[in-house]
């Protein structure tokens, strides 16, 4: 399976537009390749450089989403606000709120980690899942996982 996005490479930097900086949109993000017997998608931003990445000290939750239908190939920018696949649920991210966080790191060059799940299964009882409540949720369900990261410094 493979994760990419039209607005940054892999190990690229991401642009200001999808930042605090910016206007904070989600990036669009395509992905190919799931494997046979996928049922849903979920999808997990973090930053594992928080605060600073000479000394990191917490992965910092940008965007958690699960139950993607398993027919989406993708999303396109912005999507965080409204126009995810019915049926897609929002996770709560590390600023308390049920959405897409941009970059906004506080110092340094930070690396963002999209990691996009492929389940056997639509995940039951998720409402408003924090990370840790999805991951233990999709154990045991993942069929393949991508990953796509990408890099953002205040003032790029």
């Amino acid at each position: 399976m493979e994760l990419t996005s039209s607005a940054f490479s892999n190990g690229g930097r991401i642009p200001a537009k999808y930042t605090c900086e910016g206007d904070d949109l989600s990036p669009p993000l395509q992905w190919r390749s799931a494997p046979e017997g996928t049922k849903s998608y979920a999808l997990i931003v973090d930053d594992p450089d928080a605060p600073d990445p000479a000394k990191p000290q917490r992965v910092y939750v940008h965007w958690v989403l699960g139950n993607i239908p398993a027919d989406t190939t993708g999303f396109g920018e912005d999507a965080a606000h409204g126009s995810l696949p019915a049926g897609t649920v929002v996770g709560i991210n590390d600023w308390e709120k049920a959405e897409w966080g941009g970059p906004c790191p506080p110092i340094g060059r930070h690396r963002y980690f999209f990691k996009l799940y492929a389940l056997d299964t639509v995940l039951s009882g998720l409402s408003s899942p924090k990370k840790k409540d999805l991951e233990k949720a999709m154990e045991g369900h993942i069929l393949a996982q991508a990953e796509l990261m990408g890099t953002y410094q205040k003032g790029d």
